[in-house]
């Protein structure tokens, strides 16, 4: 695991969400205020604010991409087509490891019901399951954005 990644494990096992985790350890690399990135993601953790959509560790990655490379209008079309680019490409690599980027299959119960979050309470699945997604999610990340930043200084 790279220093990055036992960074990120270590966030999420101080109280961040998956998704904090994830994006706060890319804030100086995307030239974003750690405390803007920290609450740009807050929502994402538990998969969408515990709807049991996407996982938070891959909202995470995908929040650093377009805060690296993302539009901020209409007329850069370069900007977004690269930022979609580089989201699938994290989103396919993320999915060929995992099986999977739905919080609700990764975790094997819904945080959107009680009875879900519960079960994930007792059987201790965030403590025990996240932290695995949140590493591959920053070792994913880092091996995408490396494909386009070698040479560059910074990302933005």
């Amino acid at each position: 695991m790279g220093n990055r990644a036992k960074e990120a494990v270590s966030r999420f096992m101080q109280g961040y969400n998956c998704a904090q985790a994830v994006s706060s350890v890319f804030a100086d690399d995307a030239g974003v205020p750690e405390e803007v990135v920290l609450r740009a993601a807050t929502g994402f953790g538990g998969g969408v604010g515990h709807t049991g959509g996407a996982c938070g560790a891959a909202s995470g990655a995908v929040l650093v991409i377009g805060l690296s490379f993302g539009s901020t209008g209409p007329d850069e079309k370069e900007a977004k087509d690269l930022a979609y680019a580089l989201t699938r490409e994290f989103i396919a690599r993320f999915v060929r490891k995992n099986g999977t980027v739905s919080c609700t299959e990764l975790l094997g119960c819904d945080l959107s019901t009680d009875e879900g979050l519960a079960r994930a309470r007792e059987q201790n699945l965030t403590r025990t399951l996240c932290p695995r997604y949140i590493e591959d999610a920053v070792e994913i990340l880092e091996e995408v954005l490396a494909s386009v930043t070698s040479g560059r200084p910074t990302m933005r």
